[in-house]
């Protein structure tokens, strides 16, 4: 017998105390789990411009209600205000604890904490029930504190969170998998939490149910995706990047490099010496090294390795590694460093670090998440405030235009100059410059100019409401596109929801308005939805540039795609067909009506 999730377990580390509440019926049904759910509560529970790092900031781990039955890794969604953004922040990982958690956790969805320790502690799930403990490993780094706990599965983080670097990830499995962007990390460590230790294992999949777990295994081996992933793993991103002219290398001056296939899928499979598991969701390559085996995933060559001008695949792996063992998102610590380089070379800050030195980038990372003074070649101070992140940086030393950030997340390796549409998925992105709210790179460099203005707002809009949907069941990233084409309908059909399809395309778009309704009580509107001036330019060897009055024209219809004024927030009128209204609290702005004609696309539309 499956239980059903409707509850979660509330943790207050300011007054040691463990609530275990039951989730409204009414948010299960119109929120799901995951990213929505997570939601919800965050506008609840987080007061209007409430200090990311400050006691009144939630941290949940969310899962959704088909965790644990579906193909591929059971994922879990870290939810919280981002100490590097400002903005709503979920991120997503796999592996043994996320299976695992979603044993331990029993009937609930979730666990929000709150508050701040007095001293470092962990949280240890057993069977639904939940204690608070003192942290014996603080100091230690992500493997370390894995190792501490040989029994269990362990998501915890290393020196970066415990100094609150703005980028620091929650490692999980021995720093295999990561809750990467925007510092989940890092409110670990202001909580003095170091990690939370769960020890029931992962939960069986009810009889009623295997039928079509088997059923979905089979189609995700059918799928290009389960093709792809199957053969070459998020490693391949690579080589497709640097095909289609969108790689970004040697601190965004170029769109390719030559020492691709140094580091890409064919340097992979002759280093590997297996897959993280076996079955038709493999995953990604496993890599035996000096210090331990690492399993590298799509950012690490692009942002490690071209990002910095490194072709030397053992290196980039090395560079990686050290990021899982520090607790460090690979693509802000890849940019982060690439900055100090161009700003050393522009003469913006004092740094002698050049492109192609993993070794003087592995000094320069383990300054920053220590937050130490650095090797003598670099400025005072420089380690210090790009621990906090680019932006930081150029508001301390200047060079605003060396590294593209959106909302102050430094981009991701795929320049944006070929792909337009991938540049509105960008700026639009709810937690800063993201590629997976919607990734229309991986057909708009293809389809060239047959794809129209409409074309590219149309596909943003519809695959960033059917992931709200899809992050908030919390699916594996790359199974979930066997549920594409009815969002999981099936599935809670199985659960006994009773959601269609265009009840979940609605929960998608409401999720999606919920969080922006989120950043904008947090001062976000159209002035933060948009890219650097550098993408004006063109760079390398192309002539592609991001015209600036057809980027305005694109936002404002996918504004009026979307139902919010010109402002580029949501109007009474969408706030209420959304059934929003009662929700959204007086602190919060709303968009004004439009004055002008727009001709507006569907948003409704799952593409």
């Amino acid at each position: 017998m499956r239980a059903q999730r409707e509850a979660v377990l509330f943790v207050d580390l300011s007054t040691d105390t463990v609530e275990r509440r039951p989730v409204p019926e009414a948010w299960r049904r119109r929120y799901l789990g995951g990213k929505g759910l997570g939601a919800r509560y965050l506008y609840e529970e987080v007061p209007a411009a409430a200090d990311p790092r400050g006691p009144e900031n939630v941290l949940g781990f969310m899962l959704g209600p088909v965790s644990g039955y579906l193909p591929g890794e059971t994922r879990y969604a870290a939810v919280t205000k981002s100490p590097l953004t400002g903005t709503f922040l979920d991120s997503y990982s796999g592996g043994a604890f996320a299976d695992r958690l979603a044993g331990s956790l029993s009937d609930c969805l979730g666990l929000l904490i709150t508050g701040v320790a007095s001293s470092p502690v962990r949280i240890e799930l057993d069977s639904g029930e939940c204690s608070i403990e003192p942290a014996q490993t603080w100091g230690c780094d992500t493997v370390e504190t894995d190792d501490a706990f040989p029994d269990s599965a362990v998501a915890c983080i290393g020196p970066a969170g415990e100094r609150e670097v703005a980028y620091a990830t929650i490692a999980s499995d021995g720093g295999d998998h990561h809750a990467g962007r925007g510092g989940a990390g890092a409110v670990m460590g202001t909580k003095r939490l170091k990690a939370v230790v769960v020890h029931d294992r992962e939960p069986a999949i009810p009889d009623d149910l295997e039928t079509l777990h088997e059923n979905y295994a089979a189609a995700y081996e059918r799928d290009d995706t389960g093709t792809w992933l199957a053969a070459g793993g998020t490693l391949e991103t690579v080589d497709y990047a640097n095909e289609v002219g969108i790689l970004s290398a040697e601190g965004w001056q170029q769109t390719e490099f030559d020492g691709t296939d140094d580091i890409g899928i064919e340097a992979a499979t002759a280093r590997a010496n297996g897959r993280e598991q076996s079955g038709p969701v493999p995953g990604d390559f496993r890599i035996e090294t000096e210090t331990g085996e690492v399993v590298p995933r799509g950012a690490a060559p692009i942002t490690l390795g071209a990002g910095l001008g490194i072709d030397e695949f053992d290196a980039v792996v090395d560079l990686a590694g050290f990021c899982d063992r520090l607790g460090l998102d690979v693509i802000s610590a890849g940019n982060a460093v690439a900055w100090a380089i161009r700003a050393g070379g522009a003469g913006v800050a004092d740094c002698d670090l050049e492109f192609g030195d993993p070794a003087g980038a592995r000094q320069l990372l383990s300054a920053i998440a220590r937050r130490d003074e650095g090797p003598e070649w670099v400025a005072s101070g420089l380690p210090d405030a790009l621990a906090n992140g680019v932006d930081a940086a150029t508001r301390q030393f200047g060079g605003d235009e060396l590294i593209p950030t959106v909302k102050s997340m430094a981009l991701p390796g795929f320049d944006p100059r070929q792909t337009v549409g991938m540049a509105l998925a960008f700026a639009t992105s709810d937690r800063g410059a993201c590629h997976r709210r919607a990734r229309p790179l991986e057909r708009e460099p293809l389809a060239g100019a047959a794809w129209s203005m409409q074309d590219r707002v149309r596909a943003v809009v519809g695959e960033q409401n059917a992931r709200s949907v899809l992050w908030s069941l919390v699916v594996d990233d790359f199974v979930g596109e066997t549920l594409w084409d009815d969002l999981g309908a099936e599935w809670l059909a199985a659960l006994e929801y009773d959601h269609d399809v265009e009840t979940l395309v609605d929960t998608g778009e409401r999720i999606w308005n919920l969080v922006r309704l989120f950043n904008a009580r947090e001062g976000f509107d159209r002035e933060d939805d948009a890219l650097p001036s550098m993408f004006h330019s063109p760079v390398g060897d192309s002539d592609a540039v991001i015209d600036p009055d057809a980027f305005d024209e694109m936002l404002d219809l996918y504004y009026a795609a979307r139902g919010w004024g010109p402002n580029g927030l949501p109007t009474p009128e969408t706030v209420a067909r959304l059934d929003l209204t009662a929700t959204v609290d007086a602190e919060t702005p709303l968009g004004a009506p439009w004055t002008g004609e727009t001709d507006s696309s569907d948003p409704s539309e799952n593409e």
